[in-house]
């Protein structure tokens, strides 16, 4: 069995798009998969797969998110291995000092940070914007909601990342190491 993670993006910020953990929880179990378990109350799913498929298991996830609840949500669906290398590779290290403000914006195809490319070119600080092969990681010294770099970063990936802070994907990469105990 394969440790995954899914990340739901836009459920249960603001009024809109409600599913409980619980609920979600359910949703996962129902699709086949084994030790389900959430984090926090913003769609991030650690489950066991057999010889998951990422692209087919998010599009499980979201058709059966719309069925049941009515609403779409994009899921981007990693494997716990994915999400190690994805934290190795972090080029902005020296800025997770403060893990509130600071984003792995998670794609389901490299092609979206293809999109974010051009932002590379444009002087942001005091945030920071690097490239992954298969995340981005945006520094937001300021704050998120005031960020001129997070505004732009969404602009141009449009539906296409989810983002978590720093804290949150250590506690998902500990929680996916520890899925299979």
């Amino acid at each position: 069995m394969t440790p995954c993670i899914a990340l739901v993006r836009g459920i249960n910020v603001g009024r809109a798009k409600r599913i409980a953990m619980a609920d979600l929880r359910e949703l996962v179990e129902a699709l086949g998969f084994s030790q389900v378990r959430t984090l926090q109350n913003s769609g991030n799913v650690v489950f066991e797969a057999a010889r998951p498929n990422a692209a087919k298991v998010a599009r499980s996830i979201e058709q059966a998110i719309e069925a049941r609840f009515g609403f779409s949500a994009a899921v981007v669906v990693i494997t716990a291995a994915d999400l190690d290398a994805i934290v190795e590779e972090n080029p902005l290290s020296h800025a997770t000092a403060d893990p509130a403000r600071f984003l792995v914006a998670f794609v389901a195809s490299p092609a979206t940070l293809g999109k974010a490319r051009a932002l590379l070119a444009q002087a942001w600080a005091p945030d920071a914007l690097a490239l992954g092969s298969r995340a981005a990681y945006l520094s937001c010294a300021g704050g998120i909601i005031e960020s001129k770099l997070m505004q732009a970063f969404a602009r141009a990936t449009a539906d296409g990342a989810t983002t978590r802070n720093w804290s949150t994907v250590r506690k998902l990469q500990a929680l996916a190491g520890n899925a299979a105990e």
